[in-house]
């Protein structure tokens, strides 16, 4: 089933353009010269129910707008946007007791009081039963680990707790579709992982359709198998992200360890050497040489071992970005 539906989406927006200095000022005053930013530019897409679908993109690339016309917090200069059935810049009241918005560098949480007060607020304002709140936060609570912190103020907890507690507040009314907006942004590695293994745990619990978007690209290879990148507004790919090494990754790494030192000039003849420190060498090649690359290896060194890798997902990826 389609819950999310894109066609020709468009935003655009008038960027003020300001000639330096006190003259420029003076002469602003007076006329004003704009642009036209393409912040989106025409793109279409799908998303079936309880995908969790990785958003990624360079900053300026598109990805929050596009999340803020999904959410119906912008109106799109034009295309069409279905999710669950509504066009979302109309707000209709059932539409949004079905979505929710996480954005990490914005809080929900009344800063003087304790989250217990901000999730008692959202149950009046989502209209949530007395039974379902109870059972939604006692169960939220503990797979996030925050019990003990429930009552203590909000200004007092720290980033992660603060990010734990929002996620809360915004699922308390169990939400068909979620948009993650840089959910672990400003999170350490280990508060990193909790976030994940609580979204793609909380994503397998209730089948949620979750939209994410991130920089962090250990965030999206551990959480999506499809991901769509965008840039300038535009889409570059979309389809597994496994396809993604596949199509735009032209070499393959071999790693060896030699089981005596050798020196550079004798494996330079294989491809380019990466990394090597007398005894191990990472060596880059084309990705169909690879197999005839290892057999000579083989055999013209004596080797304890030896493995053929894909480049790391970030180096593909913003090979993606800067190539186009």
């Amino acid at each position: 089933m389609k819950v999310i539906s894109v066609r020709n989406l468009k935003k655009n927006y008038k960027a003020y353009q300001k000639e330096p200095g006190f003259a420029g000022s003076v002469k602003s005053l007076f006329s004003r010269k704009y642009e036209q930013v393409a912040a989106v530019d025409d793109i279409s897409f799908e998303i079936e129910e309880g995908e969790l679908i990785g958003f990624i993109g360079p900053n300026g690339a598109g990805k929050t707008t596009t999340l803020k016309c999904l959410s119906g917090l912008l109106y799109p200069s034009s295309g069409h946007v279905d999710v669950l059935g509504f066009s979302p810049w109309k707000r209709n009241n059932k539409f949004l007791k079905q979505i929710s918005l996480v954005m990490g560098q914005k809080n929900q949480l009344w800063w003087d009081l304790p989250p217990i007060e901000s999730f008692l607020l959202n149950k009046e304002i989502y209209e949530i039963p007395g039974d379902k709140f109870k059972e939604m936060l006692s169960e939220l609570s503990e797979l996030l680990e925050i019990e003990d912190i429930l009552r203590v103020q909000v200004r007092k907890l720290s980033l992660g707790q603060r990010m734990k507690c929002e996620l809360v507040a915004a699922l308390l009314h169990s939400p068909r579709v979620l948009f993650l907006d840089e959910p672990t942004i400003g999170l350490d590695v280990v508060m990193q992982k909790k976030l994940r293994d609580f979204i793609k745990e909380y994503n397998k619990r209730f089948g949620s359709t979750i939209i994410l978007t991130s920089h962090y690209m250990e965030d999206v290879r551990q959480l999506c198998e499809r991901i769509i990148i965008i840039d300038h507004g535009k889409i570059l790919y979309d389809g597994k992200l496994s396809d993604v090494v596949r199509r735009y990754s032209k070499e393959k790494l071999i790693k060896v360890i030699f089981n005596q030192k050798v020196k550079p000039e004798a494996i330079e003849p294989f491809g380019k050497i990466n990394e090597f420190d007398g005894q191990s060498a990472t060596i880059v090649i084309p990705r169909s040489k690879a197999p005839e690359a290892v057999a000579a290896i083989l055999k013209k060194f004596s080797v304890d071992d030896i493995n053929i890798e894909e480049p790391a997902i970030e180096e593909i990826i913003r090979d993606v970005f800067t190539k186009k």
